[in-house]
């Protein structure tokens, strides 16, 4: 993880782990304070968390679109190449945007059956446990990364039949750029289709698992300053 500190300053397990430890050191010790600084960026976080859970709910009813889609090329004898493809990648994309939001509204499966043994030791084992999970969605999320910007470099293809218009490509690796490369990318970009790229459909997990992980993170530090989970699952009665 030393690879990014020519850029950041920091070794990056630095800007990962030790920094947000700290933050969270902070914020068990002055809890009230660090409340009345956080809340603006507490109330900027739930807007992404939401917007990610409208991003997994347009790619779910993506996949009922292809699906359709599919039939009626089927009812009319004609062929849509690479609609098992979408599919399966609108399919990565509704599960790995739909991390954060779906933490946030507890929806994902937490064992509490050690939180519920007795009230003094409740809040220590959920910070402990948060703390591990954050860690963890972290090193999932720097490797997805890592994943996504192997596959550039190596230019891996798809094996499938699914193709993209070459401007989509250059749409999204103009984020991965700085401003002043754009004008030239555009210029050598035409108008033709090409097999879709391995790193594009991967976006969605890496986007994804960073979102997962600044959300864990978040809600470990709204559990120290708060001194109570802010994740509250439905009740089903």
């Amino acid at each position: 993880m030393r690879d990014w500190q020519p850029f950041l300053g920091l070794p990056l397990w630095v800007w990962l782990f030790v920094l947000p430890s700290c933050l969270a050191a902070y914020c068990l010790w002055r809890g009230p304070s660090a409340e009345r600084l956080l809340r603006p960026i507490w109330r900027v976080l739930d807007k992404v968390y939401l917007a990610s859970g409208v991003l997994a709910s347009i790619f779910m009813v993506t996949i009922l679109i292809l699906i359709i889609g599919q039939m009626v090329a089927r009812w009319a004898s004609l062929t849509f190449p690479g609609s098992t493809e979408y599919a399966g990648y609108a399919m990565a994309a509704t599960s790995f945007f739909a991390l954060a939001y779906a933490l946030t509204q507890g929806a994902h499966i937490r064992v509490s059956i050690l939180l519920n043994l007795n009230n003094h030791t409740k809040f220590w084992l959920d910070a402990l446990a948060m703390l591990i999970a954050a860690v963890t969605a972290t090193y999932f999320a720097r490797y997805a990364i890592k994943t996504n910007i192997m596959s550039e470099i190596l230019n891996d293809r798809t094996q499938g039949q699914d193709f993209v218009p070459e401007w989509l490509l250059t749409f999204f690796s103009m984020f991965a750029n700085s401003p002043d490369k754009w004008a030239e990318m555009w210029a050598n970009t035409g108008s033709e289709w090409v097999y879709t790229p391995v790193w594009l459909p991967q976006l969605p997990m890496s986007i994804g698992t960073v979102l997962l992980a600044v959300a864990i993170w978040d809600y470990l530090i709204r559990l120290l300053v708060l001194r109570e989970t802010q994740i509250h699952g439905e009740v089903l009665e």
